[in-house]
């Protein structure tokens, strides 16, 4: 008897042997259907297939089972994919079984299975190897990130499933992008030893936009102030650098939340986005969306009260730490703040598992907003595991020493909060997301901490201009995660119309394992003073420094260094006192600087304060003896969204010992960035015989600023801000008037006045795509009559 198992349809004229087979059916009972074909055939055939409900119900004995077709796959491989093995006794429902497993492979495109005598043959066609993947007519996405999302990949097996997956992958990666018109056809080109090139035809077609964005139900806020909340943005000329000015259906999830999260903190506890629809135009080259909503009542606050059983808590201070009035405007994001403010409290008495639960009690009556605030001491829970994920090239303990909770701690959410704010200022990772869940145990938790890297390496060639400096080059070479260990590498060369310098600098931020941070740096500069104070100065030296953290927020840094300091090129026609510098000197400098930051974000600070103090001494081992201190304090208030105030004061003092002046080099000269409305060097002492200034032993300059919107779109990133400089500056050691140069005692005409100066003025902020612009407007009106004014100031950079 001969048989064949391959396909469900009678070949031939329905003489034939049975074929049964399953790339594109999925075969059912294989006995029912077996009757069926044979039913149908001649009765010739019918006679040949009458054995088979014999086979169905008792089997028949295989002794072997060959392979043929195969080319890569070995026939043991083939055998091993199958239910049915030599020696045993098979049934046609195990030989069906086995074609789907076969098939389930991905490793073939046809499988046929022959019964001859007491043997099986399998007959295989196998799907080809893909030599290589080409994507052809892509712009707007690169090959790598289209390549990343696609599982077909060189030396895979090819299959129609995973080229249709892979289709739908990159045309959804085009819809993201807004491309809604791309349209990608796969083509194949047949190799030999049954291999295949695939490439993907791209037509991207032209950028969804967004037509407009209307909302429907707005009652309190217009249809521009709901446009600013959200992340979507009408399509314009002018958006060219955008890429939020295109449809992106995710992207609109997002603003739904934004909507939510606006009304509730505007007072709208009841508000809710009914709809939000995007309709295509007809040539499917932009988006009309529009947001139904519903406003609700505006509600107020109403009774806060704070309950506790815990004994060391007492509810009138805990009252005084929530920053909610009766009456005030609703705002969701001020419940959350109590909680934190709340739960902070409690953790300083001692309650580190304190729970803060806020009862809210809405009286639609009287539309207000009643909560009570229950702190009960939680169930304790212990850190059984920590996690990191997604730190490809940093080492784990760069980001473990950061972390304020080890294995084994009792869990607090303010130090994993701090945790999280500590990696983030690491500045090696695009994104943190710090998340808990359940450990083995009821009492255990498990922290995951999941990290995205970005680049750390920087070649960077910097051009740009200032109105101080004029032309300003800049060729720098900077890694900030060198070998994936968290060292900062910086080798820098600086050039502008008025100075130019070379330095390298290394740190390692845990020195020999420990929390302290060891550098060492190296430094060569020379700058051009011809204008200020008639003559050059070039400057050489390294030095070696370390840090420790003090506490959570403060660290001190010790320092010493060795210059090499030249006063040289003096102008014939400079002051006596820059002519009594010239020449070399070599200083040794030790020093320390102790800083605390208690901002509540580093780059754009709303709350807290920062506060400085540096002392460098030049010690009698160098040829100059002076002390040097400096102090700096920062505070800032947030107003109202993107209104912050903030106030600065700087302040510094230095002197000679040893019976020895300060050296003109060592002195401050304060203007232009320092004290806005100044010329650079503009304030303070001056010859004015020669007109060169001299330097300051002494400086105070405070600055009020307020940070202000311009109203412009976000994307654009341009912010404006009105400021007050004003100080002194003064104290020159060259007040006597007259100074001796050789063996002479000649007389100058230096104006040293320690007085009051202010100016006031307007300063723009733009992160332009080409790198970052300012431009200050500054009025000084209260002044001097020798200092120097400077009404405008631009600088303008770039990095590419």
């Amino acid at each position: 008897m001969l048989m064949f198992f391959q396909s469900t349809k009678p070949t031939g004229n329905g003489a034939g042997p049975l074929i049964f087979k399953t790339p594109h059916h999925v075969l059912s009972a294989l006995a029912g259907a077996v009757l069926g074909v044979v039913f149908s055939l001649p009765a010739t055939a019918q006679q040949q297939a009458s054995v088979e409900p014999a086979l169905e119900q008792t089997g028949q004995f295989i002794e072997t089972i060959s392979v043929d077709g195969n080319q890569r796959v070995e026939p043991e491989t083939v055998r091993s994919y199958m239910t049915i093995r030599e020696g045993s006794t098979v049934t046609a429902r195990e030989v069906d079984d086995s074609l789907k497993t076969l098939f389930a492979t991905g490793l073939f495109a046809d499988v046929s299975i022959r019964q001859a005598g007491n043997g099986l043959t399998v007959t295989v066609v196998e799907n080809p190897i893909i030599n290589r993947v080409a994507f052809e007519g892509n712009f707007r996405i690169d090959d790598d990130d289209l390549s990343a999302e696609t599982e077909l990949k060189p030396r895979v097996v090819y299959t129609r499933a995973r080229v249709q997956s892979d289709l739908n992958r990159i045309i959804e990666l085009y819809r993201r992008k807004g491309n809604f018109a791309a349209a990608i056809e796969p083509k194949i080109i047949q190799l030999p030893q049954n291999r295949v090139d695939l490439a993907y035809e791209i037509s991207e077609g032209p950028e969804t936009g967004v037509a407009s964005i209307k909302f429907v139900g707005n009652k309190a806020y217009s249809d521009g102030d709901l446009r600013g909340e959200i992340a979507t943005s009408e399509s314009a000329w002018w958006k060219f650098l955008s890429t939020n000015d295109n449809y992106d259906p995710d992207r609109l999830t997002f603003d739904r939340e934004l909507l939510r999260r606006f009304y509730l903190v505007n007072g709208y506890a009841d508000f809710r986005v009914l709809s939000s629809v995007a309709e295509m135009a007809p040539d499917g080259s932009e988006f009309f969306i529009t947001f139904t909503v519903e406003e609700g009542e505006l509600y107020t606050f109403g009774e806060i009260d704070v309950q506790t059983e815990l004994e060391r808590l007492d509810t009138e201070m805990l009252r005084g730490l929530i920053e909610i009035e009766d009456g005030d405007d609703y705002d969701a994001s001020r419940i959350d703040d109590a909680v934190d403010a709340l739960t902070f409290a409690a953790g300083t008495e001692g309650y580190a598992f304190a729970d803060v639960r806020p009862r809210v009690r809405r009286d639609r009556e009287a539309r207000e907003i009643n909560i009570t605030f229950s702190i009960d001491e939680g169930p304790r829970v212990y850190v059984e595991r920590i996690n990191i994920n997604g730190n490809v090239r940093t080492i784990d303990r760069v980001i473990r020493r950061e972390m304020r909770l080890a294995e084994g701690d009792a869990f607090n959410r303010v130090l994993l909060s701090r945790s999280r704010d500590r990696i983030r200022s690491l500045g090696l990772f695009a994104n943190v997301e710090i998340s808990e869940e359940p450990g083995t145990q009821e009492d255990l938790t498990i922290i995951n901490v999941d990290v995205q890297e970005q680049s750390t390496g920087e070649l960077s060639i910097g051009a740009g201009f200032s109105s101080d400096s004029g032309p300003i080059g800049d060729l720098a070479i900077i890694e900030r995660n060198l070998l994936g260990r968290g060292q900062f590498l910086r080798l820098r060369l600086s050039v502008s119309g008025d100075r130019q310098s070379l330095d390298l600098r290394f740190t390692e931020p845990y020195f020999m394992g420990r929390n302290l941070s060891a550098g060492i740096d190296l430094f060569g500069t020379e700058s051009d003073f011809q204008d200020e104070s008639g003559f050059d100065f070039r400057q050489t030296g390294g030095g070696v420094r370390f840090g420790f953290p003090l506490s959570e927020y403060s660290s001190l840094q010790l320092r010493t260094s060795y210059v090499r300091e030249e006063i040289r090129d003096v102008s014939t026609l400079a002051s006596l006192a820059v002519r009594a510098s010239e020449g070399v000197a070599d200083s040794h400098l030790v020093g320390y600087t102790y800083s605390y930051d208690g901002r509540n974000d580093p780059e754009e600070p709303t709350g807290g304060f920062s506060f400085f103090f540096d002392q460098s001494l030049g010690t009698p081992i160098g040829d100059v003896t002076y002390l040097a201190s400096e102090t700096g304090f920062a505070t800032y208030y947030g107003i109202a969204d993107d209104f912050i105030a903030s106030f600065r004061l700087d302040a510094g003092y230095v002197f000679g010992y040893n019976g020895e002046e300060v050296r003109l080099n060592n002195r401050f000269f304060k203007g232009g960035s320092s004290f806005r409305g100044f010329e650079p060097s503009g304030v303070g002492p001056r010859d004015l015989t020669t007109d060169d200034a001299l330097g300051a032993n002494a400086f105070a300059i405070g600055t009020a600023q307020v940070t202000v919107p311009l109203f412009l779109p976000e994307e654009l990133g341009v912010k404006g801000a009105f400021f007050s400089d004003f100080g002194v500056v003064g104290l020159n050691d060259d007040d006597d008037q007259f100074i001796v140069v050789g063996n002479t005692l000649t007389t100058t005409n230096i104006q040293d006045d320690l007085a009051f100066r202010a100016s006031g003025g307007f300063s723009v902020f733009w992160e332009s795509p080409f790198g970052p612009v300012r431009v200050d407007l500054a009025q000084a009106f209260i002044k001097q009559d020798y200092d120097k004014e400077q009404f405008f100031r631009f600088s303008a950079g770039t990095s590419f």
